[in-house]
């Protein structure tokens, strides 16, 4: 049963977002949604266990991510091998960015608005970015071939890709799957796609479209990398995996790493065991929460704030709110400051005109978040007048 934390429970604990984001926080991808049973009943078994020293990845662990991928994604030649675990998908783009660009000549291409650490882990591997925007076609957001073949050079070495994509909302289809991997694959670029948000498509007529499905050859140029982390609410928990099934890429991105990165802890392990063998009947339940609070978000907005657009979200707890009609410098800071309500700044994404709403919490903390923003934008608009 899906259980929403009040928001006692959450401040004066640390909280990056009930603590560091005002009074309605609608910011980092946070749900307030207690994590599944199974995983709070693993992690007080390890608890009692009362020793806590250093852990690894076990066989055990190994085969359920392995089977995880065959049963939910379809990945039928998932090896366990394959799998290699990090603190966070952000020190896996900056280490295979530093692996595949190891010249200040070499280029990252990405497509914007896109997920922040995404557009500097460039500068972390001291090496060049390349963006391109996407698209809003056929009432979607799309990629922009032809700019992607105008801007790619031969010192493009690494296309990193947000699949669902994260503020957009898109689970990419296999179509335009295979179309990246034959961009990728044309101009000889290491795929790295970041599939966090895998088990959070909210289309019911939609399924996740793994990198790991397309062809063996272009598994072997393919970084996937994905966690339980949003899925089932333990971001803090800090457990990543990557899996790539060319052992030379692997081994290469693991010297890169050495000694940079400390290990996991024994409660990261633990609950991601438990999170994906126990948690399933729980994300069902996760999911249907999910798509009420979108359809709040969707008939508040068109209802109350017209002016604000939103475009239909396929996956992930993430709204992009386009605020360019408002005609305010920037949304986020005018919501912050009028409303007490924070969202994430469109211009850490690459689009300082959009906001990130996140809509994983009560639905009456959602319409609460969604009823200052409409007091605020009255506000602005009487001043106007």
């Amino acid at each position: 049963m899906i259980r929403f934390a009040s928001t006692d429970c959450r401040r004066e604990t640390g909280n990056i977002k009930w603590d560091l984001q005002g009074p309605l926080p609608f910011g980092i991808a946070d749900m307030d949604i207690e994590s599944p049973p199974c995983v709070v009943d693993a992690l007080q078994a390890r608890l009692n266990h009362r020793f806590y020293g250093y852990a690894f990845m076990t066989d055990e662990l190994r085969a359920a991510i392995t089977a995880y991928l065959k049963n939910k994604h379809g990945v039928e030649n998932a090896q366990p091998e394959w799998l290699h675990e990090l603190p966070g998908c952000v020190p896996a783009f900056t280490l295979v960015a530093r692996t595949v660009c190891p010249s200040p000549e070499h280029e990252v291409m990405v497509c914007s608005p896109a997920y922040p650490p995404m557009l500097h882990c460039h500068e972390d591997a001291r090496c060049k970015l390349l963006t391109v925007p996407y698209v809003f076609n056929h009432e979607r957001w799309e990629f922009d071939w032809d700019a992607m073949e105008a801007t790619v050079t031969p010192n493009t070495k690494l296309f990193l890709l947000c699949n669902p994509h994260n503020p957009l909302g898109r689970a990419w289809s296999r179509e335009e799957m295979e179309k990246v991997a034959d961009f990728c694959e044309r101009h000889n670029l290491i795929l790295c796609s970041d599939e966090i948000h895998c088990d959070l498509v909210l289309d019911e007529d939609k399924k996740h479209v793994c990198a790991l499905t397309l062809p063996e050859r272009i598994q072997q140029r393919t970084v996937m990398l994905s966690a339980p982390s949003k899925t089932f609410n333990i971001a803090g928990i800090c457990f990543t995996y990557m899996a790539v099934p060319n052992a030379e890429l692997k081994a290469a991105i693991r010297k890169t790493q050495g000694h940079s990165l400390p290990t996991l802890n024994v409660f990261a392990y633990a609950a991601s065991l438990a999170a994906y063998t126990q948690g399933w009947e729980w994300h069902e339940q996760l999911l249907c929460t999910l798509r009420k609070n979108r359809q709040t978000v969707i008939n508040y907005v068109a209802q109350n704030l017209p002016m604000i657009k939103t475009r239909h979200q396929e996956a992930t707890y993430l709204a992009w709110l386009d605020c360019t009609a408002l005609g305010v410098e920037s949304p986020h800071e005018f919501f912050r400051s009028k409303a007490g309500v924070y969202l994430d700044n469109g211009a850490n994404f690459g689009d300082p005109q959009c906001v990130r709403l996140n809509f994983a919490t009560s639905p009456e903390m959602l319409l609460q978040g969604l009823s200052a923003m409409k007091k605020a934008v009255d506000e602005l608009y009487a001043e106007r007048a």
